[in-house]
């Protein structure tokens, strides 16, 4: 499988990401704390389903930069298309997980002839109202890439991948670097504007897939449904007896609503 590692000049660092596969393209980017290899399980299909995967390192985490002045969503989704426009492989559709499903919407509505479609996997729409104990439980796990190791382990409730405990190893690791937590912390932090107030201007097809496990969410349900109900144009998947991270734990079925959403943005 062809593969290339390239990285993006931006104002203020680079973005790394890894290209592989042929076809029309489609930009995989993760949520806080983690690396492009979360998608490891995911490319693979979407390569054998015809597709060129670019696979993104958050600013700030894997082999993307450190130091930078905002983590806002508005400023990932800017890095996106960045990489859009470096592979030149637009339009492409974008798939955000977790805090990045944030930033697919920025990009959609900023550039909507580089961006074909969306994916939100596991967004969040509402912000989370923490009592005083959660509120000091998340800011030491945005402190300690120990703690959020542990943390990341309960976001796979029922399936976890067989190299589960080695890609976290892995990504610890990586969040013990010099300015990995403070990304980790930038991302975390509260931004304006949300992304629920740039959702109605999304014109492009989007879906949104979440776990019906998700332990995030008290219903992962009626987040996707709110989430669904922003846009004008848009569809709600679950995806059964999965946690935060479908394309990790379920990623034969993650892959398989991802290539029919691809086709449908295809055809358009």
């Amino acid at each position: 499988m062809a593969m290339t590692i390239s990285q993006v000049r931006r104002s203020g660092g680079h973005i790394a990401y890894e290209v592989q596969g042929e076809g029309p393209l489609v930009v995989l980017t993760h949520g806080m704390g983690e690396t492009r290899d979360s998608f490891r399980h995911l490319v693979p299909l979407l390569v054998a389903g015809g597709h060129r995967v670019a696979s993104v390192d958050v600013r700030g985490h894997g082999e993307s930069s450190v130091g930078w002045p905002t983590y806002a969503p508005a400023e990932v989704g800017a890095d996106l298309l960045a990489v859009v426009r470096d592979v030149d492989g637009g339009p492409a559709v974008l798939v955000g997980s977790s805090s990045s499903a944030a930033a697919v919407v920025f990009a959609a509505a900023e550039a909507p002839d580089l961006v074909s479609g969306i994916v939100q996997m596991a967004p969040f729409v509402n912000r989370p109202k923490l009592n005083p104990l959660m509120r000091l439980a998340l800011a030491a796990v945005v402190r300690s890439p120990r703690l959020f190791g542990m943390f990341h382990n309960t976001l796979f409730p029922v399936h976890r991948p067989a190299d589960d405990a080695a890609y976290r190893r892995s990504m610890v690791a990586r969040l013990r670097e010099p300015g990995r937590m403070a990304a980790t912390r930038g991302v975390a932090a509260p931004a304006e504007p949300h992304w629920t107030s740039r959702a109605p201007q999304v014109r492009q097809p989007v879906l949104v897939l979440m776990g019906t496990k998700d332990p995030d969410f008290p219903d992962p349900g009626a987040e996707a449904r709110a989430a669904r109900r922003l846009f004008g144009t848009a569809e709600a998947r679950m995806i059964e007896e999965s946690g935060h991270y479908p394309h990790a734990d379920r990623p034969q079925r993650t892959a398989e609503e991802l290539l029919g959403f691809l086709a449908v943005v295809a055809g358009a």
